[in-house]
């Protein structure tokens, strides 16, 4: 967050001179200033909405700059520049001491962000209106590549990776063009879902979280027994082919299941991909110390669930190895029948 803004602000400082009421940012209908004061105030907004920890709403309060309604002498350019990095610094101070599993309200699209989330709209504020005002102001700036990618690989999770990340996130905002590509007219960032049942949350993965699994990292996650299992890292492998390919869905991808009693993640669950002509199919396993508690009878309970209540899906289908008797247990308890056999494998479905 710090990095985001020095470097707007870096860049920014060098035009403070110039008139920016007079000056309209970019594509937008606000000018310069209208710019700067709406970045401070997203800023100051997301970090009040992780201290205060608002879960059904933004926290009801604004930010006043001097001149606008209060008698005193208007901000000067400089002194909205001395605005956003305060805002800034504060969001990064909440980043820091939020613990990870806390949420708090946000409305795209689940209702919720964590503070992974918040972070990445912060930085997506900065460095989107950044470029605005100095594209209005007839000055380059292109932000750090890692930024960028921070932003996309977490709050954008549909969008293929392009050539480069800035140029991306610029096309992914309908700000630039991307060759091969459509023009976006309409967008939305996208913070990852999360579904709770009596013990544990569900935790959607981002194509960040993906990359970390399955390059033998953590995910940002303190794991029952040390690491996560095999077959998690390998359906970490598969979302960021996904991801890469441009048809990564996070509601139907790989879900996280953290336990909440101490926040320990005990394996993983997720679909094989979007559904298909009515039909979904579920995959899931949890590191040695975990099994025997019922967490994957819970999750699978769980997220079978939600996606039958989806429109798009009518049949959950899982496939468990005939040899694997307590994946079949789990798959039984939680309601699904069995099908058929074949090859040594066991197809079962739960349906509407």
């Amino acid at each position: 967050m710090e990095a985001a803004v020095a470097d707007s602000v870096a860049v920014l400082g060098a035009v403070t001179d110039r008139d920016w009421t007079g000056v309209r940012a970019g594509r937008l209908e606000w000018n310069c200033r209208e710019t700067a004061a709406h970045v401070a105030s997203d800023l100051i907004a997301y970090a009040g909405q992780l201290a205060g920890r608002a879960q059904n709403a933004y926290v009801p309060f604004e930010i006043t700059l001097d001149g606008t309604d209060d008698g005193l002498d208007p901000a000067d350019n400089p002194g909205l520049l001395h605005v956003i990095t305060t805002t800034g610094a504060l969001l990064a101070a909440a980043v820091r001491t939020t613990p990870r599993s806390v949420r708090a309200f946000h409305p795209y699209p689940f209702r919720h962000a964590n503070r992974e989330g918040f972070a990445a709209m912060g930085i997506a504020e900065v460095l989107l209106h950044t470029h605005d005002m100095t594209e209005g102001l007839g000055v380059s700036y292109e932000p750090p590549a890692e930024l960028c990618e921070f932003v996309l690989t977490r709050i954008f999770p549909r969008v293929k990776p392009g050539p480069a990340p800035w140029p991306t996130l610029l096309w992914a905002t309908g700000r630039g063009e991307l060759e091969g590509r459509e023009p976006v007219s309409g967008w939305r960032w996208c913070n990852n879902p999360v579904l709770r049942s009596e013990r544990l949350d569900l935790e959607g993965v981002t194509p960040a979280v993906a990359a970390s699994l399955a390059l033998a990292g953590d995910g940002g996650f303190t794991w029952a027994g040390g690491a996560p299992a095999d077959g998690t890292r390998v359906g970490a492998g598969i979302g960021v082919t996904q991801y890469e390919e441009g048809a990564y869905h996070p509601e139907w991808g790989m879900y996280v299941l953290v336990r909440r009693e101490d926040d320990r993640a005990v394996g993983a669950m997720g679909f094989h991909g979007a559904p298909v002509d009515g039909r979904v199919e579920i995959g899931y396993d949890l590191v040695v110390e975990a099994r025997g508690n019922g967490y994957a009878t819970e999750a699978l309970r769980t997220l079978s669930a939600w996606a039958l209540a989806q429109d798009a899906v009518h049949t959950v289908v899982a496939v468990v190895e005939e040899t694997n008797v307590a994946s079949q247990k789990v798959v039984t308890r939680a309601g699904f029948t069995e099908v058929s056999r074949h090859e040594n494998q066991i197809t079962y479905e739960l349906r509407a």
